[in-house]
């Protein structure tokens, strides 16, 4: 497993000598052989600015720093994938950031490059590959045309053609997963929001949120749009929009407008499912899927990162258990990070979460963020660290009846509510 670094041109390379390292936490770790994978296909190296590569030496059993300026590479990977370790890094200047990716230690073996990571799901849906830009353009082109007056057309338009992102570019080809965002403001003030950002916070958002209120016809027209096959899956709440409960009389109305008319397709929203009464009333007004995103079942931890306004993690557990009690298919958008989510706390805590609500499907998501200042905010290991492979067994042994995914599926007809 020899190390991969970068020079400041950004060329990589393999190291001769040095083996590659890990990162768990704040600790540089040795790799095992069966935490590797080939780099899967539409992953992306990435040079990590600010950063001095570190390797074992072998002949010395010591960890040393590349001499010059010769930065650490990870990998991003595709959705579908969860990564088991952080590449392995010092920080060259202590007070800079990385941007808001998330990094996964990549080695050089076997004439290949490989990743610590484990296939959760199947990625081909959310493969940028299988999303023709062309035929978004086009497609763009002639919805905005069809509904000249829609602001959300227009404000998804940017997200799919400027930003690239999948779940809007699906709305104009009216597939699979599609994008509704209905919400400005947010009751989270998240430290890795991606579509805002204090101007004190250090770090850049990589989307922009939107900034209006949506008629219910607007919202209408899109959902109408959408939803005409009967895997179709239409979503409120989005990487460009706040939290979209706030907007909870929109939404409500828009899906009894809906489904009126239609009942092809399943309602979904991605949530942080802190209002609960609001979540009530969508839920009772026909919604299909629940997503709620969630970084621990701690208080602590969860409050740290999320800075509810006016809710708690009690609320969310409300939430999600007064859903899937009306036969809403619900699951969470599980924010891991190695030396973190695999902590021994973390993992009973989640447990006893995942049973108390009887959630169906957990989506483990790489988190996103600046390692040092995420955790320089939460609440330090109190128990064993087990890594990031042992937990995915873990959970598969303890909650055998919950999938374990990376995103939001069509669920079995059964566990659907009529």
């Amino acid at each position: 497993m020899n190390l991969v670094y970068a020079d400041e041109q950004g060329n990589v390379f393999d190291h001769p000598h040095y083996i590659a390292l890990g990162r768990s936490g704040d600790m540089i770790v040795e790799m095992m052989e069966d935490e590797l994978i080939p780099l899967p296909e539409g992953a992306t190296l990435v040079s990590l600015p600010f950063t001095k590569a570190v390797g074992l030496n072998p002949d010395t059993g010591e960890m040393q720093l590349l001499p010059g300026n010769k930065q650490a590479v990870g990998a991003l990977l595709p959705q579908g994938f969860t990564r088991l370790a952080l590449p392995g890094y010092v920080k060259a200047d202590k007070n800079e950031k990385l941007p808001l990716f998330g990094y996964t230690a990549v080695v050089w073996k076997n004439n290949g490059f490989y990743v610590a990571a484990e296939q959760c799901d199947d990625p081909e849906r959310w493969d940028p590959l299988n999303c023709d830009r062309d035929e978004v353009k086009q497609q763009v082109e002639r919805i905005t045309s069809k509904y000249p007056e829609n602001r959300l057309y227009k404000h998804l338009s940017n997200c799919a053609l400027g930003y690239e992102c999948l779940t809007s570019s699906n709305t104009f080809l009216q597939r699979w997963e599609g994008a509704v965002p209905v919400s400005y403001s947010c009751n989270a003030g998240c430290f890795g929001c991606i579509s805002e950002q204090p101007d004190d916070s250090g770090f850049v958002a990589p989307q922009t949120r939107m900034n209006f209120k949506p008629t219910v016809d607007e919202v209408t027209e899109i959902m109408l749009e959408h939803l005409r096959h009967e895997d179709s899956i239409i979503s409120f709440g989005q990487g460009c929009e706040g939290e979209p409960s706030t907007q909870v009389r929109i939404i409500v109305d828009a899906m009894r407008r809906v489904r009126s008319q239609t009942s092809l397709g399943y309602i979904n929203i991605n949530t942080n499912a802190g209002l609960t009464d609001h979540i009530r009333a969508i839920v009772d007004a026909g919604l299909n899927l629940m997503r709620v995103s969630t970084i621990s079942a701690l208080d602590d931890h969860y409050n740290a990162y999320y800075k509810p306004r006016g809710y708690t993690l009690a609320n969310v557990e409300k939430s999600l258990k007064y859903a899937t009690d009306k036969g809403v298919y619900t699951s969470i958008n599980y924010l891991i990070f190695p030396g973190v989510t695999d902590r021994e706390e973390e993992m009973e805590a989640m447990i006893g979460f995942v049973k108390r609500t009887g959630l169906k499907l957990i989506q483990m998501r790489n988190l996103n963020i600046d390692p040092e200042s995420y955790l320089s905010l939460i609440p330090p290991a109190q128990g064993e660290i087990y890594g990031m492979k042992q937990m995915l067994e873990i959970f598969r042994n303890e909650l055998p009846e919950v999938v374990i995914g990376s995103f939001t599926h069509v669920p079995p007809a059964s566990l659907i509510q009529s």
